[in-house]
C-alpha cells in the first residue's frame, strides 16, 4: 500500500517509530514531515498528506499531532478526505468500515506507542462494507462536487 505520513513536533516521535512499522511491513511509505522536534504549523502538513490522498498519488495518509484533533480539522478542509481522528482500535475499525476513512489522525502525546501500532495495523487492514455505508459516503462526496461546480471566484 502507498501511504503519505505526516506529523508536526508533538507527533514527531511517534510518526518516526510508525514509519518504521509500515516500511517492515511492505508498504511503500513517504514522509511529508516534520523532520525534526521544531515547532511547526500543523495545518502545513496535514494540507500536503491530504492533497496527495486525495489525488490518488496515495492509497491512504497517517496524520500525528498532540491530540490528533488539528491534523483531523486540516485534513477534513481537502475535498475527498475522510480523516478519522481514532483512539482505540474499535474507533480505527469502524471508520474504515463505515466511513471509508482514507486518513487516519492520532494523538501522539494522548498514545502509547504499542496502541498506536495497533491501531495503525487494524486502520490498514479493515476494508470498506459498502452498502448502506456507501450511500452515506457517496452523500458526503456529492455535497463536496456541489459545492465545487458552485464556487466561481470574482
Amino acid at each position: 500500500m502507498r501511504i503519505a505520513i505526516g506529523s508536526d513536533h508533538a507527533g514527531f516521535k511517534l510518526k518516526e517509530m510508525l514509519k518504521r512499522q509500515l516500511i517492515e511491513k511492505g508498504n511503500k511509505v513517504k514522509d511529508f514531515g516534520t523532520y525534526s522536534e521544531e515547532s511547526v504549523d500543523y495545518p502545513d502538513i496535514a494540507f500536503k498528506v491530504a492533497e496527495e490522498v486525495s489525488t490518488g498519488n496515495f492509497d491512504r495518509g497517517i496524520l500525528i499531532c498532540g491530540t490528533g484533533i488539528g491534523m483531523c480539522i486540516a485534513a477534513n478542509k481537502v475535498d475527498g478526505i475522510r480523516a478519522a481522528l481514532c483512539w482505540d482500535e474499535r474507533s480505527a475499525e469502524l471508520s474504515r468500515k463505515h466511513n471509508n476513512s482514507n486518513i487516519l489522525c492520532i494523538g501522539g502525546r494522548i498514545l502509547k506507542e504499542k496502541d498506536a501500532k495497533k491501531i495503525v495495523d487494524i486502520w490498514l487492514q479493515t476494508e470498506f462494507e459498502g452498502g448502506r455505508h456507501l450511500r452515506r459516503v457517496k452523500k458526503i462526496l456529492d455535497y463536496e462536487r456541489s459545492r465545487t461546480l458552485s464556487y466561481r471566484p470574482t
